[in-house]
């Protein structure tokens, strides 16, 4: 399997599927990582492909203790001291450099809630059905000594376990429920395959360009997957770091402008997915949440 992999993704729908062939699992409002246990050590890959080991050491430290050769899909979260798992916490860490992500680490480890295996030591997975994979990852954990920060995401073949998680759990960091067909392989890209519900809808949009400094941006022009482009409103302090990290790998070119008629500095499509919350009209406000 070639650095980086191309994850799969789940498709938005109004209600959860029903039938005897469907797990589901919580989603945590975490950071999506892909957890490679090479020969000679674990590299911790973005969603979007970037290497992201430095700022979670404490996490490239627990994949040791898996078998050389096992690559995992899941999510990198951390909780508060009430038990609450905390997005805000996680940005921080994404954003910061080697030496603060190592004292942070220490103020608030971070844990990996793995819910799917792309690679085993014996070889690639992915085109395996899920119930398989499943069950080789729960095998593969299982295996790991008890204190270790990784483990298998909570997961019920039941839809009204799954619904309760869902009415009961969002205060706790669940946003959503991910469906997955028991029979499906792992594909790259969004299938009906995977299907999730979350209690805040949102898109995934391309960043294209930037206002204010590149190192200290704005705001930031995205494409809508509708087509518009438009400016987010302002970046928070971690958001604006850590896209800032994507910005200084592109060369500023001309100026372009969002539909509304406000201009920015274009990059190159393709470089960055952000995560935004926006509406149907053509005056929208568009919130950035996370870089993915």
């Amino acid at each position: 399997m070639d650095w980086p992999v191309s994850v799969a993704l789940a498709r938005s729908v109004p209600e959860l599927p029903t039938g005897t062939d469907w797990s589901y699992e919580v989603k945590l409002d975490g950071h999506r990582m892909i957890m490679w246990r090479t020969s000679d050590g674990v590299r911790l890959q973005a969603r979007s492909g970037r290497d992201v080991t430095a700022a979670w050491g404490d996490l490239a430290l627990a994949g040791l203790y898996l078998p050389a050769g096992t690559v995992l899909d899941g999510a990198a979260v951390i909780t508060t001291e009430d038990g609450r798992i905390s997005f805000e916490a996680a940005q921080a860490r994404a954003a910061s450099s080697a030496t603060r992500a190592h004292r942070l680490a220490a103020q608030r480890p971070a844990h990996y809630i793995a819910f799917d295996a792309l690679q085993l030591p014996s070889g690639d997975v992915r085109p395996r059905p899920y119930y398989q994979r499943r069950a080789a990852l729960l095998s593969l954990l299982a295996e790991l000594p008890a204190n270790t920060p990784i483990q298998a995401v909570s997961a019920t073949t039941d839809r009204d376990t799954a619904l309760t998680w869902y009415n009961t759990l969002h205060h706790q960091g669940v946003e959503g429920i991910v469906a997955k067909r028991a029979t499906s392989p792992y594909r790259a890209g969004r299938t009906g395959g995977w299907q999730k519900i979350r209690h805040a809808e949102t898109v995934d949009a391309d960043v294209i360009g930037y206002t204010g400094p590149q190192t200290r941006p704005r705001a930031l022009a995205v494409r809508l997957p509708d087509g518009r482009t438009a400016l987010t409103q302002t970046l928070s302090a971690p958001l604006a770091a850590q896209i800032a990290q994507v910005l200084v790998t592109a060369r500023p070119a001309e100026q372009g402008r969002a539909d509304t008629g406000e201009t920015y500095t274009r990059i190159p499509s393709g470089l960055a997915v952000l995560e935004v919350l926006a509406g149907t009209t053509r005056h929208t406000v568009v919130t950035p949440l996370r870089l993915r």
